[in-house]
């Protein structure tokens, strides 16, 4: 059976992103599908995901989170973010993007061979730091996939064709305040893996770790100037589009990017 557990959890991503593209695109067969079924099917997977995490990340020699296990991880912490923002927002639109990679992140993690990261007796403060870390990259790549969704209903909304796709997203006022709720949220979770970095790690700036630290910091730069610009200056529309996504990627170099290189190219534990 927990073998089974990563095939029943990517299928139920993939029923979940099915269900919202039905309610999205085909309106009358849409209706007969309430958005609790669809929400209560995301939950459902999350569920079983957590489930998958803990057989997956839980070993006798320590805990194992090396490049496929974090984006598994990170891909949970996307979806209880997504859903429990759809219970107040409407933004359950968003599974037809994102469930399918994280359904695939489930199974790729669940069939590869990875090195341990955590040694058994690692410490609540260096648990703190990986925990702050993957929860500001998970809100950085909502953000970013609200970015381009609210840059494509911008875009439709101007050529005056409003229709179809852009119909069934929230009102553009909507989408923007949640993009910058995103974006507020990521930086403080953002600011507490640097603060716990600096406090429980002997050397931010060690060998292994200084492109980390490094990105990182310039990520959070680049937060911290887009919201400083949208509330100075009002920036919306593409110039937060370009903002949001620079950032992101720099901060996806910063952990996922150098963690691929150490461990699948140079085989080493990262």
């Amino acid at each position: 059976m927990q073998q089974l557990l990563p095939i029943f959890t990517s299928l139920l991503y993939i029923l979940a992103a099915l269900l919202a593209a039905i309610r999205l695109f085909r309106p009358d067969t849409g209706e007969k599908i309430g958005r609790g079924v669809l929400l209560a099917t995301g939950f459902s997977a999350a569920a079983l995901h957590a489930l998958t995490l803990y057989y997956s990340l839980h070993t006798d020699q320590g805990i194992n989170l090396a490049f496929f296990q974090a984006v598994s991880l990170a891909g949970w912490t996307i979806t209880l973010v997504t859903l429990v923002s759809a219970i107040t927002k409407p933004v359950e639109n968003l599974a037809i993007f994102l469930f399918p990679f994280i359904g695939a992140a489930v199974l790729i993690a669940a069939i590869s061979k990875s090195s341990m990261l955590f040694k058994g007796g690692a410490s609540w403060e260096l648990g703190l730091h990986v925990l702050t870390s993957l929860l500001a990259w998970s809100m950085f790549a909502i953000a970013s996939v609200q970015s381009l969704l609210l840059w494509v209903q911008d875009r439709h909304l101007h050529n005056r064709q409003p229709g179809g796709f852009i119909r069934a997203l929230p009102p553009l006022q909507t989408m923007e305040s949640l993009l910058f709720e995103f974006i507020a949220i990521g930086l403080l979770l953002l600011t507490g893996s640097l603060i716990t970095g600096f406090l429980f790690l002997e050397d931010m700036f060690d060998q292994q770790l200084v492109h980390k630290t490094v990105l990182s910091l310039v990520a959070w730069v680049i937060f911290a100037i887009l919201l400083w610009g949208r509330y100075r200056f009002g920036w919306r529309g593409r110039k937060a589009l370009h903002w949001t996504i620079g950032g992101f990627l720099v901060l996806l170099l910063a952990y996922f990017g150098s963690k691929a290189v150490l461990e699948l190219i140079l085989q080493k534990p990262a």
